[in-house]
């Protein structure tokens, strides 16, 4: 088995634990080089769960290589996805994704208008406002099905072995490897790394397990290093300083990742990220 395990985010429902390794392992040797260090390949493995969230048979389209149902603004029904909407939209003000942009600029907040801003954004690729649904769809389906959500940790369980000392996670897969590691399953592991994380979003702080409260930090199982990763204009990961939320175990950077600021191959090259991997397998 592998010294370090990675867990992928949403939307790679058309893909498998082969296929992710060959774009993750080499990013992430490449971060480490970048940091002065090296590892190989054979030291990477990948948690997959994303064939959970693949539509069955005649009920998807495709736009690229992710599955993608051809979903309307009126199928954003559900509280906890407009609540994650909203988030979002607040989010690409904070962030400044457009020079000058002010929340009462983006007013209304109706789903329609929220939809038009959030899939303008270039980590959407400024595709439909489909891919957008199924982010939120995919978030609240975790959160809210258990039988999702334990299937996606028992595949993150089943590649920690004796040897594994990181876990690295991206985005959905954040919340993943937290829980996870929270509920104490499997061997322990030393260093978490978390990359575009959605663990400080305020529409889903309550629907974690164990819940975050604010101003009440949560004891991140065994982990004895949390080290999180984010691009400033990430608006994903909407809250970039999880120390003061988590843990005094959490060390908090910021990256620059370009115009696809919360793609997972740019946090995979961070010099933070490359660093973060040396030390933790010291």
């Amino acid at each position: 088995m592998a010294r370090i395990v990675c867990v992928h985010g949403i939307a790679q429902e058309l893909k498998s634990r082969e296929s992710l390794l060959v774009d993750w392992a080499p990013s992430l040797c490449g971060g480490v080089s970048n940091a002065g260090g090296h590892i190989e390949e054979s030291d990477v493995d990948m948690a997959f769960y994303g064939l959970l969230f693949r539509p069955s048979g005649g009920k998807g389209a495709s736009e690229g290589d992710i599955a993608i149902p051809n979903y309307k603004p009126g199928d954003v029904e559900d509280p906890l996805e407009i609540q994650l909407l909203t988030d979002m939209f607040d989010g690409v003000a904070d962030t400044t994704v457009e020079p000058g942009l002010t929340k009462s600029g983006l007013a209304p907040r109706s789903i329609n208008r929220m939809l038009q801003v959030v899939s303008a954004v270039p980590y959407f690729g400024r595709k439909t406002q489909s891919l957008v649904i199924w982010f939120l769809k995919q978030v609240r389906r975790y959160l809210t099905d258990p039988e999702i959500r334990g299937a996606a940790q028992r595949a993150l369980i089943d590649r920690i072995a004796e040897d594994t000392q990181i876990i690295v996670a991206h985005s959905l897969g954040t919340v993943v490897a937290y829980e996870t590691v929270c509920a104490g399953h499997g061997p322990k592991v030393h260093t978490l790394i978390t990359l575009g994380s959605p663990l400080g979003t305020p529409a889903l702080l309550s629907r974690f397990k164990p819940p975050t409260v604010p101003g009440k930090p949560t004891d991140p199982g065994g982990i004895q290093r949390w080290v999180n990763i984010a691009d400033a204009a990430d608006i994903v990961a909407l809250r970039k300083d999880l120390r003061s939320l988590y843990s005094d175990r959490v060390t908090d950077h910021l990256v620059y990742n370009g115009a696809t600021m919360h793609d997972v191959l740019p946090y995979l090259t961070a010099q933070e990220t490359g660093a973060a991997i040396l030390e933790g397998l010291q």
